[in-house]
Formats: structure tokens, C-alpha cells, sequence
């Protein structure tokens, strides 16, 4: 059987603040093809080079990345603050029609970091600018400074609610992760069940209830180290498993009636 499809959500950046590139990290490409065991496909994130439907003809499966933009707060009602970054109105325009699409189609999807945010947003979630600013909660940022063998370090568990997806899929009820973020869920988008909790109480695991395929996203950076990360690999091999289901019933011969 033919690997998987998997699109890539790619991000727009410039390189030597001249030369723009639709782009993501090699780790996303790793994991998907040696733990997914997919084909990575990145995708252009305009809305004018790509469409909806071609997308979803084209892929078997969809990995939302992390990012530096963030997600512009007009997609859940609320008015731009410096405290809201940078934004990538182009990667809303491709990412949150193509969430709510999977969703309804029950095509795999998997939200890492921005990911999750998305999937969150497009659902009717919205989103805190800034979660370290909150009383009682964490510092969830990268560290500015250090290797990345220092940046990705685990850094806190995250605690699953029992007997849900993501306990049953770990084999576990708290697991360590490499979490880094600055925004956060403010309030669950519809359907959205936060399954996973940081010590702070920052949502980290979600999954969309009633939706008829894979919609596991999460807060941490499950790319890094995805072959040997004890929680990271059985993420990704649940969501290679999932579009491998896709692939083949897409690919299935349509039986005719007598």
C-alpha cells in the first residue's frame, strides 16, 4: 500500500529579511516520515496559490505546525493588542476553513502549538495573548537562549483526564513534555474537550467531541525527538495510522448494485 499524504501547514517567513519562503521545521518532515511513516508534503499557506477542496484531494492527512505568528485575534472576535505578536493573515486564511473541513469529513488531522490554537479557533474558541501573564500561571515560552537540545527539554507533565483518549493512546496519566507557547486557550471552542492539563491548569490536550476521525492536537512540540520520545511516537504513529485508514478507503473501489 502506498504511504500517506501528509500536508505540512507551512509558514511564511523571509530569509535575510528579503527573500519570502512558504516553509517548516525539518523535524515536522522527519517525524511525519519516519514515525508516521507518511510522505511530507509542505503546503504554501495563501489562500491565493492553494485551494480548500484541492487540498483535501491531495492529502490523506494534515499536520497544523507551531509558528511564531499567531493567530489574528479578529478570527475569535477580538480586537488586535500589542500583546497579540506578529500575525500570518494568509496561514488563517488556508489553516482554520481546512480544520473545520477535516473535521467534518473525518480527514486526520494532528495541531502542534499554533496547531492546537488553530483547531481551538476554528471551532469558536478563543485564545489569552499571553499566558505567562495570567495569575497563577507559568512561564510557557521558549528560553532565548541555549542549544536546542536546551530549548526542546522536557519541561513539565501534563496530566490526562482518565480513560480518555490521550490516557488510553499513552498508556498513562502524566506524561513530561517540551511545552512551549506563549498564547494559550481562554475558552474552549465548540466541541473542543481539553483532555490534558499543564500543573498550572494551561490546556495542552485537546480532541474534538463527535468528530468522526483523528483531531488530536496538542500544546507541546511533539516533533522534536518524535522517534524515540516515549510520548511523542505513539502520538504520531496513531495519526499515521489514522490517515493510512483514510488513504485506503479513499483509494477503495466502489462496489456497484445490482
Amino acid at each position: 500500500m502506498a504511504r500517506p499524504v501528509i500536508g505540512i501547514i507551512g509558514n511564511g517567513h523571509l530569509i535575510n529579511d528579503t527573500y519570502l519562503v512558504h516553509g517548516a521545521g525539518q523535524m515536522n518532515s522527519c517525524a511525519i516520515a519516519r514515525v508516521t511513516e507518511g510522505i511530507p508534503l509542505i503546503v504554501p499557506t495563501d489562500p491565493g496559490l492553494v485551494a480548500i477542496a484541492d487540498l483535501l484531494e491531495a492529502c490523506d492527512g494534515f499536520l497544523f505546525t507551531g509558528g511564531r505568528p499567531n493567530v489574528h485575534p479578529e478570527e475569535y472576535g477580538e480586537p488586535e493588542t500589542p500583546a497579540h505578536g506578529t500575525f500570518d493573515r494568509d496561514r488563517d486564511a488556508v489553516a482554520l476553513p481546512l480544520i473545520r473541513a477535516c473535521v467534518e469529513r473525518g480527514q486526520p488531522i494532528l495541531g502542534v502549538c499554533r496547531g492546537f490554537q488553530e483547531v481551538n479557533v476554528a471551532l469558536g474558541g478563543t485564545l489569552y495573548p499571553e499566558i505567562r501573564d495570567l495569575p497563577g500561571r507559568n512561564n510557557h515560552r521558549m528560553p532565548p537562549d541555549g542549544t536546542l537540545e536546551e530549548k526542546f527539554a522536557l519541561r513539565h507533565e501534563v496530566t490526562f483526564t482518565e480513560g480518555g483518549p490521550f490516557h488510553r493512546l499513552m498508556g498513562a496519566q502524566a506524561v513530561m513534555t517540551n511545552t512551549l507557547h506563549g498564547q494559550g486557550i481562554k475558552e474552549a471552542g465548540k466541541r473542543i474537550v481539553i483532555d490534558g492539563v499543564a500543573p498550572d491548569g494551561t490546556p495542552e490536550a485537546i480532541y474534538v467531541q463527535g468528530a468522526p476521525g483523528f483531531t488530536l492536537s496538542v500544546q507541546w512540540h511533539p516533533e522534536w525527538n518524535a522517534a524515540d520520545d516515549p510520548v511523542s511516537r505513539p502520538l504520531f504513529t496513531a495519526f499515521g495510522d489514522a490517515a493510512r485508514a483514510w488513504a485506503a478507503q479513499k483509494h477503495a473501489p466502489v462496489r456497484k448494485t445490482a
